[in-house]
């Protein structure tokens, strides 16, 4: 397993190992001991799989303490551009964006520590799978929108297929604004 560093603390994207032979390929997908060796310590409670159509942009989402989730993202089908924003409040990287191609044919994963908005493009249809280090609270569910121009997001998509609540989440600014978070320094 290849642990790439990100530059925003406890971002990391994760490439396994992956086992070729003629019947196809094998490779761990969660491993626990191998993740704490690597300095990842999350537990994980829920596991969430979707299928977005190509063209689909998901996000971005987050979850407010105590129900925030860190997660472990990646692709069973397809190719996603994959995004992240730490809204982690002392976070030295607050409002910084991360964006990583997640593919089925590299395996790659991202370790997206709680505190983060979280959210994808789908390049081609594709099969999303994501365990949570907690469960999806809906009375705690939060977003910034897909398109905010403070985060300016490279999407690969200018007219995106949206569900109603994506199109209409708060842009960063106004999430301080309303003190649905905050930025500590």
């Amino acid at each position: 397993m290849q642990i790439i560093s990100t530059g925003i603390e406890g971002l990391v994207e994760i490439v396994p190992a992956v086992f070729h032979d003629n019947r196809g390929w094998f490779y761990e997908f969660f491993k626990q001991s191998a993740f704490e060796a690597a300095g990842i310590k999350e537990s994980f409670t829920q596991e969430n799989i979707s299928f977005s159509r190509k063209g689909v942009i998901r996000g971005m989402h987050f979850q407010l303490p105590p129900y925030e989730q860190a997660k472990l993202v990646s692709v069973l089908q397809g190719a996603v551009l994959d995004a992240v924003v730490d809204l982690r409040s002392n976070s030295p990287t607050f409002g910084r964006v991360h964006t990583c191609l997640l593919t089925a044919e590299k395996h790659n994963m991202l370790m997206v520590p709680a505190g983060f908005a979280h959210g994808f493009a789908a390049l081609e249809d594709t099969i999303f799978i994501y365990k949570t280090t907690s469960q999806y609270h809906p009375a705690s569910e939060q977003g910034v929108r897909w398109n905010d121009p403070q985060l300016n997001i490279s999407w690969p998509f200018d007219n995106p297929l949206l569900s109603e609540k994506d199109r209409n989440l708060p842009t960063l600014a106004e999430l301080l604004e309303k003190s649905v978070i905050s930025r500590v320094k």
